[in-house]
């Protein structure tokens, strides 16, 4: 039943934010889950590759500044700038790497994984980046980013809180959403303000200076309603309440919000494609057995499933998402088949 607002309660994306920031600053590097780029050095090279392709499309800019948010080791870049080191020289000169990253503990992880190709440059947001020529990349960054939580019930709308563990539902108005989705009775409807920000930054940056953005997450692209909040913890799920700055806590990425606000703000919007679609396009089977010939057979064995965990629907392939921002005028970038979809 709904409660009045207990004097000590937080909003449910003050209560995740804060949470998020601890566990990030204080515990051992993505001790709890593994991203793409761990499981095979492909998924970083195939981005890089993406990435001097737009590099191209953009009319091969003298300096373009190479982002990535939420970098996690740095794996993704070092992969990616190992490949542009080799296959594309011109791009790789004209690069300025930033990473939006606030952890002093990933920040030096990811300067010991860039020191063999470039220094790059922190920001703690994407919106610090400096003017010019973008293009960005983030991989696990948008479910991080926290959400509010409201519920319909027979009584009125209500928001989410959390206090002493527990969810505690407050009186409030309904929640204005753009994407379409129904308000029904009895379900929760999920907002990530943060994310739409990003959007909408983008969405106006792009719309002023040549840009392109990809964003690889788990999510959807629909009207979807329901609670999509979870927590790992010792690498396994866990209560997202429980032990707040001791477990990574997310929720799936509403895709079709983020990609009608950038849409709005005045970007071309392509995808949201499947994960393991987007990797076949940009050559993951070829890149893998390229490699698994000159492995073992042990190696290649590990290469090719690997590649399978990327790519197959029953693993990755269907549950991550992929999505491009750019600027208006620009071709439709690597991987995706269709013109803008949102």
């Amino acid at each position: 039943m709904p409660s009045p607002l207990p004097p000590k309660a937080e909003r449910l994306d003050a209560f995740m934010a804060r949470a998020n920031a601890h566990y990030y600053a204080s515990k051992p590097l993505l001790s709890d889950f593994i991203t793409a780029p761990e499981i095979s050095q492909v998924f970083g090279e195939l981005l890089g590759a993406w990435a001097a392709t737009v590099w191209q499309n953009m009319g091969c800019p003298a300096q373009v500044i190479l982002a990535e948010a939420g970098p996690g080791r740095g794996t993704l870049m070092a992969d990616a700038l190992r490949l542009i080191t080799r296959c594309a020289p011109d791009f790789a000169r004209a690069l300025d790497v930033h990473l939006i990253e606030t952890s002093p503990l990933m920040q030096q992880a990811q300067k010991q994984a860039l020191a063999p190709y470039v220094q790059p440059t922190w920001r703690d947001r994407i919106e610090d980046l400096p003017s010019g020529p973008l293009i960005l990349l983030g991989n696990e960054f948008l479910d991080a980013l926290p959400i509010r939580q409201f519920a319909q019930t027979p009584s009125g709308w209500h928001e989410r809180y959390v206090m002493d563990g527990a969810f505690h539902l407050v009186p409030c108005d309904a929640p204005t959403l753009s994407d379409g989705r129904k308000l029904e009775p009895d379900t929760i409807v999920e907002l990530c303000e943060p994310a739409l920000e990003v959007a909408r930054y983008l969405g106006q940056r792009f719309a002023a200076q040549p840009g392109v953005a990809l964003f690889i997450d788990y999510g959807h692209h629909s009207t979807l309603t329901g609670d999509s909040l979870q927590a790992l913890r010792h690498a396994r799920p866990a209560h997202p309440l429980e032990a707040a700055g001791e477990a990574d806590l997310t929720a799936h990425v509403d895709f079709t919000a983020f990609g009608a606000t950038a849409q709005q703000a005045g970007a071309n919007v392509y995808g949201a494609e499947t994960q393991g679609a987007f990797l076949r396009t940009l050559g993951l089977m070829e890149r893998t057995e390229q490699l698994a010939t000159r492995a073992t057979t042990e190696e290649a064995a590990i290469l090719r499933s690997a590649t399978h965990r990327l790519a197959a629907p029953e693993k990755m392939g269907h549950l991550f998402r992929v999505m491009a921002l750019t600027s208006p005028g620009l071709p439709s970038p690597p991987g995706f088949m269709k013109g803008a979809d949102v």
